[in-house]
């Protein structure tokens, strides 16, 4: 269909990366780290040069959200998805309850199910409908997935939990860039490799005193096997120093710790100002034109760092993407693979410029319209 199709040198995007993850890491990122030399890389991580790029990470998240005093900022290796099965064998005394809209935050059900002694609850809706997480007794911890990755659904609105009750949010691709309170929260945790433009491979989880308490009173639970890669209590031991358990993908932290500087600068209000500037960008130029249009049905659940829009079925996009692909111009931007729509799925994540989305929608306009 666009075998012929020659993209003008105008409507090019400075950068190529529109992915949903890994994000785009900014080369002066990789300079800065390749300036580093001989004296970081290959370093133990429980000697300083490594404590002090986690301390910086720890700190600078702190300021960055605004973290409540008493709240811990936990970092381990594994990723946001071990953190589904952590949090499930070591967090959740009994029941958790889910909230679900994707393939993410289903993920995370799933992975509660499984546990033979907690009992897992879902409260689901379809793929491309929102849903925030809500109170409810008889679950002594409530799950939300602050932005649906696969769909392009965020969270509205928080819940105010009581009791002993937990509020837990999969902030993966949201962080930084998706309002959310979090002395709300009890359990925020995210990868880096979204928002905060490095690689996977590490979590954050951000605690409050009752999170913690309750994961070091169920780590001493001998009756609870729980490998130790997925203790809490040695996740939260390092930390407290500035560690990890196991060795750090030391790039990664770096890349992380680049990032959190960069926004610290802005200001949390202005990058998610900056968020949704680019969110009606997308959101209004797909609404405008007869053969696009936004997946998410619901303005107040679409997300402003992951944009889902439907295409015309006369168009193949899949086509369109593997040519741009493999002219270097345009990377990442096809569907999630298991939802198995006809769609762009365009990540609007901070460190893609607002100009280069701008040149996007028009590249994508120039090259339909030869088609239809």
């Amino acid at each position: 269909m666009f075998e012929n199709y020659q993209a003008p040198k105008e409507l090019i995007p400075s950068d190529p990366r529109f992915g949903c993850g890994p994000s785009l890491i900014p080369v002066e990122y990789l300079q800065k780290l390749a300036a580093t030399g001989v004296h970081l890389m290959g370093t133990s991580h429980r000697k300083s040069p490594i404590k002090n790029l986690v301390k910086d990470v720890q700190e600078g998240l702190k300021t960055y959200f605004e973290v409540p005093k008493d709240y811990t900022v936990v970092v381990g290796n594994g990723g946001a998805t071990l953190l589904f099965d952590m949090i499930g064998l070591g967090v959740v005394e009994k029941s958790s309850l889910h909230f679900t809209c994707g393939e993410f935050s289903e993920k995370w059900y799933k992975a509660h199910k499984l546990i033979p002694w907690i009992k897992a609850t879902q409260n689901c809706v379809l793929p491309g409908e929102g849903v925030n997480p809500q109170m409810a007794e008889g679950h002594d911890m409530i799950c939300g997935t602050l932005n649906e990755t696969s769909t392009g659904v965020m969270i509205s609105k928080l819940p105010s939990v009581t009791g002993d009750t937990l509020l837990a949010i999969d902030a993966t691709s949201g962080a930084g860039q998706v309002p959310c309170d979090l002395s709300k929260v009890d359990l925020f945790f995210f990868s880096p490799q979204k928002v905060f433009a490095s690689e996977g491979g590490l979590f954050i989880a951000i605690m409050s005193p009752k999170a913690r308490a309750r994961a070091l009173k169920i780590a001493e639970d001998k009756g609870r096997y729980v490998p130790d890669i997925m203790n809490w209590a040695q996740a939260i031991d390092n930390s407290d120093k500035n560690q990890t358990y196991n060795t750090p993908a030391i790039a990664t932290m770096f890349f992380l710790r680049e990032q959190v500087v960069h926004m610290n600068k802005l200001g949390r209000k202005a990058v998610e100002a900056d968020g949704n500037k680019k969110a009606e960008l997308i959101y209004k130029w797909a609404e405008s034109r007869p053969y696009l249009s936004p997946y998410v049905k619901e303005p107040q659940y679409r997300s402003n760092v992951v944009a889902t829009i439907d295409v015309d079925d006369k168009v193949d996009t899949m086509a369109l993407i593997a040519l741009w692909e493999k002219q270097k111009i345009v990377y990442g931007i096809d569907a999630y693979r298991k939802l198995g729509r006809n769609q762009f799925r365009i990540s609007m994540f901070h460190n893609i410029r607002f100009e280069d989305l701008e040149r996007l929608t028009k590249l994508i306009d120039h090259a339909i319209k030869t088609v239809l």
